[in-house]
């Protein structure tokens, strides 16, 4: 599962760890991604301690054997750890899924964790390197929108299983509200609203106003986000 920041990525994460046949793993590429980039991310070394920090090793465990002996492997992926010169080969092996949500809702979650984000922090760009390479592998990704899963939970859910060719489960409806053992060691800082929560809430208000310093990350994200938007996965 491909995403940028914000995007509830995280709630989707505790929704497929619901499943009895479903294991997951939080962000595999962040330690990696900030020991290569030396960006000073909030915990960050915190972050590169608990994780795995050569890129390599990653990649060999998203294809390894899935834990404790699951038939599913949900990877919840921020598509901006991948960096540019990474290789991207072994997305060939994986079925990718990728979570979008409009870019004016990403910049105002982002900015109410982080201060003053570039524009490769959100993950647009990279999202659209991703999305072109897995289709010129001739695999054709699933998207899903946030919105949609906010406005119909049961029914986004059930249509993104269909699309992955596996049963939809109901568990994937709700969890327990608090930490999870899986989350990564950067919870603390970002996943509040998530630990507060049980189930994916209410589907979103109007759009959020966004500071004049900050519309450009918007207007410059729209292109790539109306493309994607428009071949996204819809649930009947």
């Amino acid at each position: 599962m491909w995403s940028g920041p914000r995007n509830l990525s995280t709630a989707m994460m505790y929704s497929f760890a619901q499943r009895a046949d479903c294991a997951v793993w939080d962000e595999p590429f962040y330690a990696a991604y900030l020991e290569e980039t030396d960006l000073d991310h909030p915990m960050r070394e915190a972050v590169i301690a608990a994780g795995e920090p050569d890129m390599a090793r990653v990649i060999d465990r998203c294809l390894g054997p899935v834990p404790d002996g699951h038939s599913l492997f949900y990877q919840k992926h921020m598509t901006h750890h991948l960096l540019d010169h990474w290789p991207l080969d072994w997305l060939a092996d994986v079925t990718n899924v990728f979570l979008i949500r409009h870019p004016a809702r990403v910049v105002a979650s982002y900015l109410r964790k982080r201060e003053t984000p570039v524009f490769d922090d959100l993950g647009f760009r990279q999202q659209t390197r991703l999305f072109e390479h897995v289709e010129g592998t001739g695999q054709k990704p699933v998207i899903i929108d946030c919105d949609d899963i906010l406005a119909d939970p049961k029914a986004a859910l059930s249509a993104l299983c269909d699309a992955l060719d596996m049963p939809f489960d109901p568990a994937m409806l709700g969890w327990d509200r608090g930490p999870k053992p899986f989350d990564g060691a950067w919870a603390p800082h970002w996943y509040g609203a998530v630990h507060r929560s049980t189930g994916f809430g209410q589907p979103e208000p109007d759009l959020p106003r966004i500071d004049p310093a900050f519309a450009p990350l918007v207007e410059r994200a729209m292109p790539t986000y109306q493309a994607i938007h428009a071949r996204r996965l819809r649930a009947c």
